[in-house]
Formats: structure tokens, sequence, C-alpha cells
């Protein structure tokens, strides 16, 4: 099974809205998927409950305890969405669980701060270091051609972390969250630049 961590020490990085997306987008492929919810505020897995039975069924996986030590069974993808902070035993003991790790960054001075410090505890990881789960970034509410993204983009460079994709600061988001959807509920006609948007990510987990 595949399991991918969606992981960012700071607060409203955009975690959430990843995950949520990503299961959407495996049950839609139909595969069996499974969203996990880390954080004690509970927001994917209360999103999960809005959920209609009209769309591709996402499993819910109870993580509720502290430190997780077994994957869901019966399930080919699981998304784990994590709190703020994550780190030391906790991130060691999720990255045991992990084929990828998925880190959210937006273009603000804060965001790039905290995820420097986290990019330098990620390279320490001993199952990362031996190539047993690839990380992945992902620029997170990017408005194109203005300084932030421009200043994102030059931050980034610094690290040796594919730069998979820079998903826009769209409504789209916004919209769906509330009603238990991701964008890959919508009709795709609509969603033609964020689909291209998240290609490079797709790719990447498939490969």
């Amino acid at each position: 099974m595949q399991t991918i961590l969606i992981a960012n020490p700071k607060g409203g990085a955009g975690k959430s809205t990843l995950a949520t997306n990503l299961a959407t987008y495996f049950a839609w492929k139909g595969h069996k998927a499974a969203l996990g919810d880390l954080d004690r505020q509970q927001s994917a897995a209360h999103w999960l409950s809005l959920r209609s039975h009209n769309f591709p069924p996402i499993g819910h996986w109870d993580c509720d305890e502290e430190l997780p030590t077994k994957l869901p069974k019966g399930y080919e993808r699981a998304v784990i969405d994590t709190p703020a902070g994550l780190r030391g035993k906790k991130l060691e003991a999720m990255l045991k669980l992990s084929d990828h790790i998925l880190v959210p960054v937006q273009p603000s001075s804060f965001d790039m701060w905290a995820s420097q410090d986290f990019f330098a505890r990620l390279a320490e990881e001993k199952r990362i270091r031996k190539g047993k789960v690839n990380v992945g970034v992902v620029g997170m509410r990017v408005k194109a051609n203005t300084r932030a993204s421009k200043q994102l983009a030059d931050f980034l460079a610094q690290f040796e972390l594919p730069v998979l994709s820079c998903l826009r600061d769209t409504q789209y988001y916004l919209q769906t969250l509330p009603r238990g959807m991701g964008i890959f509920d919508l009709p795709a006609p609509r969603l033609v630049r964020d689909l291209e948007q998240w290609q490079p990510i797709l790719e990447w987990l498939e490969t």
C-alpha cells in the first residue's frame, strides 16, 4: 500500500487541503483510499464526515492514537494529514509507515522560515537518507508572476528537494471543502488550469 504523509511544522500551510484533495483523486481513480487525521482539530476527519455518498468513497483511517504503528487494512492508498509541529518520535513513527512526504509551503516569510528548519530535520532522518521515503515540495496558494512567488522559488531552490508544482490561489478549494468535496469532484472542463498544476504531483506519486 502506498502511504503519503502530508507534513509541515506550521499551521495553516495547506496540509488539510492537500490531503483531502489527494484522497479525492485516488478515490476517482478507483483506488481503495483511506484518509487519516493526526491533528487534534480533526479538520480532515470532519471534511470526510460531510462527504456525499454520491461521490467515490474514501475510508476513514481512525489514527487518533498518539503514535499509530499499523496501516489500515484493505486499502491501496492512504493519505495522512498531520498537525503543526510534527517532530521527534511522532515524526519518526510516521516515517516508518510512509513511502512519500509532501510538504506544502506558502509564499510567506513565516512559512518559509518554519519550513527551512523542517527540511533540515528531514535530512537527518535515516529512512529519508536511505531513500526509503521520498520527499516532495508543493507551493500552496501561489499567485503567478508576483514578488511572493519569486521569493518562494528562490527559497526552495536552495534545497536538494524536488519542487513538484505550485497550486494557485483559487476559490475552488474554498468552495468544495465545506461540502466534503475536492476539486476532482468537479467537472473537469472547469479545472483545466488546476489539473495541469496537479499533474506533476500525481506523476511523482505514481512513479
